[in-house]
C-alpha cells in the first residue's frame, strides 16, 4: 500500500480518485489546491505519487510540480497530472515543470491501474 497525494479543486474528483485508489490497495490523501498540498508536505507528508489536476484557482498543477520538484524529499516522486486538457503546450508545460505522466478525466480505471503498476515498486 502506497500514500498518494490527490491534488484537485473538485469534491467529486477527490472522492472518486480516492475510491479507485483504495480499490488497488493504496491510501489517498487529499488536498483541495497545491497550497494545501504543499502545506501538508512541509508538514512532513512523504507521498509515493503526487496525481494533480491542471486548472485549479492559485497555483496550477505545472506550477505544483515544480515546487514539489524543489524539496528534496519529493525530487523523484513521480507526479502525473489529472485533467481535462489536451492541449499540447499544456502538457509541455507539465512535463517541463517535472511531470512524470498525463491522465484524462474522466479517469480509466485500467489506466490508472496499469499507471500505479508501471510508477510504484511492488510491496
Amino acid at each position: 500500500m502506497a500514500d498518494i497525494l490527490i491534488v484537485d479543486d473538485s469534491p467529486t474528483v477527490l472522492m472518486s480518485m480516492e475510491d479507485l485508489l483504495r480499490r488497488f490497495g493504496h491510501r489517498a490523501i487529499r488536498a483541495n489546491s497545491a497550497e494545501e498540498a504543499l502545506t501538508k508536505v512541509a508538514g512532513g507528508l512523504a507521498p509515493k505519487l503526487v496525481i494533480t489536476d491542471f486548472h485549479m484557482p492559485g497555483k496550477n498543477g505545472a506550477e505544483l510540480i515544480a515546487a514539489l520538484r524543489s524539496k528534496g524529499p519529493l525530487r523523484f516522486t513521480p507526479m502525473l497530472v489529472l485533467t481535462t486538457e489536451s492541449q499540447r503546450e499544456r502538457r509541455d508545460e507539465a512535463k517541463a515543470a517535472g511531470a512524470t505522466g498525463w491522465l484524462v478525466k474522466p479517469v480509466d480505471p485500467k489506466q490508472l491501474e496499469a499507471a500505479l503498476a508501471q510508477l510504484l515498486p511492488a510491496a
